[in-house]
């Protein structure tokens, strides 16, 4: 496996998840980070609640000219980087946090990563396993994976965890025989209709 670099960024960002993959995809583009880069979302659980960002990257050169962009631009938020810390000491843990978790491939929930963009339509499962990073595909309910064959509708919205070192994707049966990733594009918040 290639060695990988990676780094955390805590805003304290306290939105929905489609706040915190834009603010991610604008890092991304802001930064001029290439195509070989994993950006994913990681929950901050340990005092106030909130969502916390990781970039992987294979050079080590991208993530500290990505650090140093980030440490001048001074926006209120935490970086981590092996041992290396910058901002405000309550964010820093979840700096620190995300990043160690991206790292060691025990969470984080990919936003951007190789072959994202071609997750469109309805593909089949086989497809999607070899035009993304996605390496695993689990279905809600049953104890073995999905047939190669089988249908996705990806709702143009793909959101793998990293779970056990692999890139896995939640779906879930839907109509037809076919399958949808479990996160949906546009989550109906609680208490909406109160």
């Amino acid at each position: 496996m290639t060695e990988r670099y990676v780094l955390g960024v805590d805003t304290g960002l306290s939105g929905t998840l489609r706040a915190a993959d834009r603010l991610l995809l604008d890092l991304a583009a802001e930064l001029g980070l290439d195509d070989g880069v994993v950006g994913c979302t990681h929950h901050v659980r340990e005092g106030r609640r909130h969502t916390a960002l990781s970039f992987s990257t294979p050079s080590e050169r991208v993530a500290r000219a990505a650090w140093r962009a980030l440490a001048e631009r001074d926006f209120g938020a935490a970086l981590g980087l092996g041992a290396e810390r910058h901002g405000p000491d309550e964010l820093a843990a979840g700096a620190a946090h995300a990043a160690a978790e991206h790292l060691a491939r025990t969470g984080g929930r990919a936003v951007r990563y190789a072959g994202a963009d071609a997750l469109t339509g309805t593909v089949t499962v086989a497809r999607l396993l070899a035009v993304s990073a996605v390496e695993r595909i689990v279905v809600l309910g049953a104890p073995d994976g999905p047939d190669p064959d089988q249908r996705i509708v990806t709702r143009d919205h793909v959101r793998p965890e990293w779970r056990e070192g692999r890139l896995t994707l939640a779906a879930m049966p839907a109509a037809g025989g076919t399958l949808v990733p479990f996160e949906v594009p546009d989550p109906t918040p609680c208490c909406a209709d109160h």
